[in-house]
């Protein structure tokens, strides 16, 4: 522990990520998706002017927010871009919930959250998934004092997604504060609440490039909400960077979003191999939770987490072993190819024997 660090940086816990190997494995830990970008993204860095880097990109980021907009039928005020969605989450943590109740959110989720939090200085208030391990939507925000709610729909690292109509639910009981869902795995299977902005101002989405688009090793992340909670995420921004996403990612995300056919083939692809290697996983003994994302969920009644962890590694495959009370006997696997699926049955079948 450095001598120089400050009394607020000694207290943080941060965040871990899924190992990046240096070997050449099956890489099915970090939820990235197995196929390429849209054609159109290696165009756009072909045609890209390299003195064009020289200059500060625009702060507004008009062009990419315009893309996004038209994507989601909003206007480009009601459009935030940021350097992934870690980023906009970290905005939006500062901008809505630094107040003195706690933050509504899941006891299992994504794991920055409880990282965001303790950096600001933020109480949180989790409640336990349901018997079925799905987020207890109903609970969340039933406290009388809350600084907002936030949840992964679908959620992660279990998978599970809501209906439109149960987070419709949720707003309709939480009106004084922000209601933030992160849809970093929404285009797997899942209902995307934007449609939902019009009527419920203090509703705000995440998103990113990272998952659906093929972009994990760019970095761009949006958030979509009410101009209000846009220009709350603007005056964060511009207190902290004001120039957030670069020239070049906004010209590599607008050719991601224009190739509509490339991003519905691809996320069928994964929704398609998920539900074969589930059906497979169940054929082996496994228990998999339903899952909407690019993702399972799973554990075996007689073999350990850790254990099976152990052994795919030992046979060149890696998944994302949880080491905590309530996931060590669970596996998330991310889907990859069918024939990196057909390597991880093909191990487990040798392991489970």
């Amino acid at each position: 522990m450095s001598q120089y660090w400050s009394p607020a940086v000694r207290e943080l816990t941060p965040y871990v990520p899924g190992e990046q190997p240096r070997e050449q494995l099956v890489k099915l830990n970090t939820n990235e998706n197995p196929y390429p970008p849209a054609p159109g993204v290696g165009q756009a860095l072909r045609d890209y002017a390299t003195d064009h880097l020289r200059l500060y990109p625009d702060p507004t980021s008009a062009a990419l927010r315009k893309a996004l907009a038209e994507t989601f039928q909003v206007a480009d005020s009601q459009v935030f871009v940021g350097n992934g969605s870690d980023e906009v989450l970290a905005f939006a943590f500062q901008a809505f919930f630094c107040h003195s109740a706690p933050l509504d959110v899941p006891a299992i989720s994504y794991s920055f959250y409880p990282v965001y939090a303790n950096l600001y200085g933020i109480e949180l208030r989790t409640h336990p998934l349901d018997a079925n391990w799905e987020v207890d939507i109903e609970s969340l925000g039933s406290a009388p004092e809350r600084s907002g709610v936030i949840f992964a729909n679908p959620n992660a690292p279990t998978g599970h997604a809501h209906s439109l109509a149960s987070i419709e639910q949720l707003l309709q009981r939480v009106t004084d504060r922000v209601v933030l869902v992160d849809e970093a795995y929404v285009d797997f299977g899942a209902e995307s609440a934007v449609t939902l902005i019009e009527r419920y101002p203090n509703l705000l989405v995440t998103g990113t490039f990272s998952k659906s688009r093929s972009l994990a090793g760019l970095r761009l992340g949006y958030a979509v909400g009410s101009e209000e909670l846009i220009n709350g995420l603007q005056r964060v921004k511009d207190s902290f960077n004001s120039y957030p996403v670069d020239s070049l990612a906004s010209v590599v995300g607008i050719a991601a979003l224009n190739d509509t056919e490339h991003f519905e083939t691809c996320r069928e692809y994964v929704i398609t191999t998920r539900e074969r290697t589930r059906q497979r996983l169940e054929s082996l003994g496994f228990e998999v939770l339903p899952s909407k994302a690019n993702f399972v969920l799973t554990r075996h009644p007689d073999h350990a987490g850790a254990q099976l962890f152990a052994g795919l590694r030992e046979r060149g495959i890696l998944v994302r072993h949880f080491n905590t009370p309530e996931l060590n006997d669970f596996l998330r696997i991310t889907i990859g190819t069918d024939d990196e699926m057909d390597s991880l049955i093909e191990a487990l079948q040798v392991i489970c024997a």
